[in-house]
């Protein structure tokens, strides 16, 4: 990854570390960051309107550079078409349980920095039947999607912490980067 990797995206389940990655990656390629569930969540875990919503990324869009992390399948269309750069963390469904519930226990009662203000971690069984669905019904639809609005992109498909690290060391190891 380099300069031509202006306008990226990280996608994966809940608990793949898409947040975690973006916050080290984005200085690296001196991009901005967002993280969609900060940009999505209002005080107290109110969702913001669709229309809203999709207004929302599109601005983001237009900008000439970013990395954005998170899912939210109703728009990835949206992001696929606009990115260079796609960063498909593609995790073990165990792993990804394992860090949600790591998570819960690390940010009881408070908001991480990739959330939206007023949303304390928490984890709910919609949330949790989500992660744990992640595999069967929207890795499948991620994989499609990918093949129709990713062609012609750069897409990089981690499927291990161990690829995340050697992916990391790689880009800084590159001249200029950081």
């Amino acid at each position: 990854m380099g300069a031509r990797h202006k306008k990226v995206i990280i996608i994966g389940s809940a608990g793949a570390g898409k947040s975690t990655l973006a916050k080290r990656l984005g200085p690296l390629l001196g991009l901005g960051v967002f993280h969609l569930d900060a940009l999505f969540w209002k005080p107290g875990w109110v969702q913001t309107p669709r229309d809203e919503w999709r207004a929302l990324q599109q601005e983001l869009l237009a900008r000439d550079s970013w990395l954005i992390d998170g899912n939210y399948g109703s728009t990835l269309e949206l992001r696929l078409a606009a990115a260079d750069t796609v960063i498909f963390m593609d995790f073990p469904r165990w792993l990804c349980l394992w860090r949600v519930f790591n998570r819960r226990i690390q940010y009881r009662g408070r908001t991480r920095s990739d959330m939206g203000p007023g949303c304390p971690e928490h984890i709910d069984w919609e949330f949790f039947r989500w992660v744990w669905r992640f595999p069967l019904v929207e890795r499948p639809e991620v994989l499609w999607k990918l093949d129709q609005y990713a062609r012609g992109k750069t897409v990089y498909h981690l499927r291990s912490p161990a690829e995340v690290r050697r992916f990391l060391a790689e880009i800084e190891a590159r001249p200029g980067a950081g």
